[in-house]
């Protein structure tokens, strides 16, 4: 055999062995990516049809929460937020996403009632109502949806539309798409914050208050 065949015997093995590896580095990424359950290329903050507590008029910046309704730093987190949003309603928009955390045997179904709610409009009613009443119903393994069902009959909404949307698997898999992006965005507990897409830890309400006026200024 000629020292040019050789050559490009030698260069054709090199270049298999390449592509084999290759594919085998993309076959394992693809099963670590099954395997943690997340779908980080899709992910996103926030969506065209996320719920928004408030739409600034004048929006300089967009304030994320992942929240789970039977979560007690959630409640205390509440006022600041709301109280946040209307000191700075005109260039902050308010955003907040379902996130119910897997310790909390009624926070699937309280996100579930309050899409229902906001199905018919009544998402900040909703929302505002889970938290006011948080002690009556958290911290328990007994089923609270009649309760839930009792909130929306208070709301005035129509209940023939409320029990479809709560039976509708659709209503689950909206509260579903908010959980998985929260995953794959390293969202580990509740709240957790987000403004102009970046994840933020304020350690105090002062501190909170000049990461929004920052943003609001950039």
């Amino acid at each position: 055999m000629s020292l040019q065949n050789r050559i490009v015997i030698g260069l054709l093995a090199a270049v298999a062995l390449v592509v084999g590896l290759l594919v085998l580095f993309n076959a394992l990424s693809k099963d670590k990516g099954q395997a943690s359950g997340t779908i980080t290329a899709t992910a996103e903050v926030v969506r065209e049809d996320s719920h928004r507590l408030s739409q600034a008029p004048e929006e300089k910046a967009v304030l994320v929460e992942f929240l789970d309704f039977e979560c007690e730093a959630c409640l205390a987190a509440y006022p600041v937020v709301d109280d946040l949003s209307e000191e700075y309603g005109e260039n902050l928009t308010v955003v907040a996403r379902y996130f119910p955390l897997p310790g909390h045997r009624n926070s699937e179904t309280a996100a579930v009632a309050v899409e229902a709610a906001a199905q018919q409009g009544k998402f900040k009613e909703m929302h505002a109502r889970m938290y006011e009443t948080q002690s009556e119903w958290g911290e328990t393994d007994e089923d609270r949806s009649p309760l839930f069902r009792g909130y929306a009959e208070d709301l005035g909404l129509d209940m023939a539309a409320y029990d479809a949307a709560i039976a509708d698997p659709a209503t689950t898999k909206r509260v579903t798409i908010d959980k998985n992006d929260g995953m794959a965005l390293n969202v580990e507990g509740t709240p957790t914050f987000f403004l102009d897409g970046r994840k933020i830890q304020p350690a105090t309400i002062e501190e909170f208050r000049s990461l929004i006026e920052t943003a609001i200024a950039d």
